[in-house]
């Protein structure tokens, strides 16, 4: 059940949003949060109802250890239950997540043949358990004063279906106040306006760009063989905007239904591809994923604490780690190292800047574009080896980029690119990127209506993105899941 299917936006997530205000307003509070534990389980059981134990166990598992590490007053004590948890909500991501990569690295490195478990990858399992992590890190090191909610509170900030599955990865003092303030139980009129506006420009930028461009990107990288230097940019680029606009849409979408019960979800996107520096791109690239690698990774490796080359090395792992958490592959982790080797080279070259005094040349005009085409030109290529399925996809784009085979788009890649979209002519494929490449680079985040800091066109925007909804319906039968549904 996709954000953006028809038995969600039309069934699901309208009886949910009565049921929930019905029985806040003529009952009381905790049986409207238990109805709505009850629908993020109904939910996340829509795709594989077998599945709902594993999230069920790691629920009962963290809450109880919250609780013995939050009542233990003996610092040994604590510790070794913190430890505990942490080892095995790794040991749990571990087994579900990674078992198979590990087995095949085995086999491949010491040329053995052991069984594949073939173990199918519960939805969302990345998510709820770093969130969880984040809760359990939170009371061991105090930050929050956090730990004594009920179960069914904990139940529904594990599992609170807008952002259950592919995120935002939310942490326990960002939501849960906003249950217990007893003003959010009241209908908000302007909240569930904004909620249908986020609702409408998550639904337009999956359906209308991101499904749109998928068949494009399937075929640059899964069909064919071979690619030309515009073949392999198109392709490349057709991604960068397919991954973007499907996971931007899904986190817009995910606020707009976290509004609906007056909650306020933190934003995961703001306008990546206008950074002009990789470190600026993690700040507005999955902010919630970047946010928790600082808070739970590197600061914890020691951060910028212990010396220079310690700060690179800790920049190098936190990345290479990320890489690794996208999915169980080679080629996440070598995304992952070139991240983290850009930062560090990032960082180098900020404190050249600073030891040289060249600070006034670094505000040119020139200087800011160069500093984003080289951040564009670089995050577009690791996004290349993001969606590579081996290391033979990657050496096509390669050879493509230097010059090893024809530099125009061939009549056999049009043709293909035509027939695999629903567009007539090739033309209209290069519109739809270009739409898409003008809408990241140039126009505003949705943040700015969820703040509502440029009120003129709220109205216009709002009744704008209503019909692009209800156009977007037109083709339900299109509808594909998010792309980060697999992590």
């Amino acid at each position: 059940m996709v954000f953006s299917s028809l038995v969600f936006l039309l069934v699901f997530l309208p009886i949910v949003v009565f049921l929930y205000h019905i029985l806040t307003k003529w009952f009381n509070g905790r049986l409207a949060i238990l109805s709505l534990f009850i629908a993020s389980l109904i939910y996340y059981a829509y795709w594989k109802v077998e599945n709902i134990w594993i999230i069920i166990a790691s629920i009962i598992f963290n809450y109880l250890f919250g609780k013995l590490i939050k009542n233990t007053k003996n610092n040994k004590g604590r510790k070794i239950y913190f430890m505990i948890a942490i080892l095995a909500n790794l040991g749990f991501l571990f087994y579900f997540k990674y078992t198979d990569f590990f087995i095949s690295t085995v086999n491949l490195t010491f040329n053995s043949n052991i069984p594949l478990t073939k173990i199918i990858l519960p939805i969302g399992i990345s998510f709820f358990t770093f969130q969880q992590i984040a809760y359990i890190s939170d009371i061991y090191t105090k930050k929050f004063p956090i730990g004594k909610e009920s179960f069914l509170d904990y139940c529904l900030f594990v599992c609170f279906f807008p952002q259950l599955v592919a995120g935002p990865i939310v942490h326990h003092n960002e939501m849960m106040p906003q249950f217990a303030d007893t003003n959010n139980r009241k209908r908000n009129y302007q909240n569930i306006y904004l909620a249908l506006i986020m609702l409408s420009i998550g639904l337009a930028k999956k359906v209308l760009i991101s499904d749109n461009l998928s068949p494009i990107v399937h075929h640059a990288f899964d069909v064919t063989k071979s690619l030309s230097f515009l073949e392999a940019l198109f392709g490349s680029i057709a991604y960068s905007m397919q991954l973007y606009f499907d996971f931007s849409g899904y986190s817009d979408m995910a606020v707009g239904c976290a509004l609906f019960f007056n909650i306020k979800l933190p934003f995961n996107f703001n306008s990546p591809y206008k950074s002009k520096s990789i470190r600026e791109f993690w700040r507005r690239w999955h902010i919630t994923l970047s946010i928790w690698l600082r808070d739970y990774l590197y600061i914890p490796l020691g951060g910028n604490r212990k010396g220079k080359g310690r700060t690179y090395l800790n920049l190098f792992i936190t990345m290479t780690l990320g890489g690794l958490w996208h999915g169980a592959a080679f080629t996440f982790v070598i995304w992952g190292m070139l991240h983290g080797l850009a930062l560090a080279i990032n960082r180098l070259w900020n404190e050249v800047i600073n030891k040289f005094n060249i600070l006034n040349f670094t505000k040119t005009k020139k200087y800011n574009f160069i500093s984003w085409l080289f951040t564009f030109l670089f995050v577009n290529f690791a996004f290349i080896i993001f969606r590579a399925k081996d290391l033979i996809c990657i050496q096509k784009f390669l050879d493509a980029f230097l010059g090893r085979n024809m530099f125009f788009v061939s009549n056999n890649f049009k043709n293909a690119v035509t027939l695999a979209t629903k567009f007539q002519t090739f033309y209209l494929v290069v519109i739809l990127l270009l739409f898409a490449f003008f809408i990241a680079i140039f126009a505003k985040n949705s943040i700015y209506m969820y703040e509502n800091k440029d009120r003129k066109c709220v109205f216009v925007l709002g009744i704008l993105c209503l019909l692009i909804s209800m156009f977007c319906l037109i083709f339900p039968d299109n509808t594909q899941e998010f792309i980060y549904f697999q992590f």
